[in-house]
């Protein structure tokens, strides 16, 4: 869409949509089926995780997991991509496992590591969160928590 920017580096995946003013920083890697609202800032480094969702001006200064949606002008998570995922043809079933482990990762104060060693065992019946697990084991900048 217009005004879109996206600096040196960026490693683009398919399927994407950048609204109005979307701007992504240098080094910036965009995972598949991700969505960036209008004036959504996403910082240098950053990773932004497949099916994942920024509202409107969202300032990202860490790493999006996959199927999180964030907010805010410091953004912050709000839940699951879920209608993304019905749109994209998750079934219920696949949906509830990835909203499982987001209240393994946001919900129930787990450490990161804990979250992940978590969402690494319920992979082994769902492998849709093997995605997830992929992305918490190589998130360098860290992820909006």
């Amino acid at each position: 869409m217009a005004c879109v920017h996206i600096a040196h580096d960026c490693i683009l995946g398919d399927n994407i949509i950048m609204a109005n003013n979307a701007s992504l920083a240098g080094h910036v890697i965009v995972g598949d089926h991700a969505i960036l609202s209008g004036y959504s800032l996403i910082h240098q480094f950053c990773t932004v995780g497949e099916h994942s969702f920024t509202s409107f001006a969202s300032h990202v200064n860490q790493s999006i997991p996959p199927y999180v949606t964030v907010a805010g002008e410091k953004a912050r998570v709000k839940g699951i991509n879920s209608e993304g995922l019905k749109r994209r043809g998750f079934s219920s079933e696949q949906i509830n496992q990835v909203r499982r482990a987001y209240k393994a990762l946001y919900r129930q104060s787990l450490s990161l590591e804990e979250a992940t060693k978590r969402i690494t065992e319920m992979a082994a019946s769902s492998p849709e969160l093997e995605l997830l697990v992929n992305f918490l084991n190589l998130a360098e900048r860290g992820i909006i928590r």
